[in-house]
């Protein structure tokens, strides 16, 4: 999530040209996120890069928030998702997606909410302002809209499984 905006149509009065501010400020923040397609929960955490090390303190963060739950996180293959140092919790393992198939992962479906629900057509005059809307944002997720969004049929075998 970053300072970009991202421009969409949207409604206007009739004969009325809508005016949406718009910048293109390289400056932006990450956001780590975990779903529970079968009940709607999610955990997030911003970051401000995205490396393995920050991948390493989400994991951390997942597995003390789990931590009576055995998690399978599943993951696209991101660089800093197969990192060797990256250090995974016991109580997380780790499933890959196949390459180049980000619809696979339920997690995907909720960066399209968020986007939707907080940045569409609009503009921030600072990097705090877009951390704190997108905390505001994932603080309104609805856990029914998540599940709803995310319960994909094919995961529901692999999550028997593990």
């Amino acid at each position: 999530m970053g300072r970009i905006s991202l421009m969409e149509s949207c409604w206007a009065a009739a004969g009325h040209q809508p005016n949406v501010k718009n910048h293109h400020i390289r400056e932006r923040c990450y956001l780590f996120g975990a779903v529970k397609p079968h009940n709607g929960n999610t955990s997030f955490l911003i970051t401000p890069n995205c490396n393995k090390e920050w991948m390493g303190e989400f994991l951390k963060a997942l597995a003390e928030q789990y931590h009576d739950e055995p998690i399978l996180l599943m993951l696209d293959n991101a660089v800093w998702h197969k990192a060797k140092a990256l250090k995974v919790p016991s109580n997380i393992e780790l499933f890959f997606i196949p390459p180049y198939t980000p619809e696979m992962n339920p997690i995907e479906s909720l960066w399209k909410i968020i986007r939707r629900m907080g940045f569409k057509n609009r503009a921030f005059d600072s990097l705090k302002k877009v951390e704190d809307h997108l905390e505001k944002v994932i603080k309104e997720l609805n856990p029914n809209k998540v599940k709803s969004q995310t319960e994909y049929e094919w995961v529901k075998p692999i999550l028997m499984e593990n």
